[in-house]
């Protein structure tokens, strides 16, 4: 795994989290959409923490098995 990070500018916007999340909701994960080749996840009690990055590959194949 490569190790890349996301630039400061661009570490507070972008993130979003599920749907079904209620609007006062903090137990949640934060995913992104704008890096090539991975998805970004953050905890959502610390938006200014670490992040993993998952290969695309891989963020595809838990979201398929997630949806059932």
């Amino acid at each position: 795994m490569t190790n890349r990070s996301i630039p400061v500018a661009a570490a507070t916007r972008g993130w979003r989290k599920s749907s079904y999340s209620g609007p006062n909701a903090d137990n949640c994960l934060e995913v992104r959409d704008d890096q090539p080749g991975a998805v970004p996840v953050r905890d959502s009690k610390n938006p200014t923490g670490p992040h993993l990055l998952i290969p695309a590959a891989a963020w595809d194949a838990f979201l398929g098995l997630a949806r059932g």
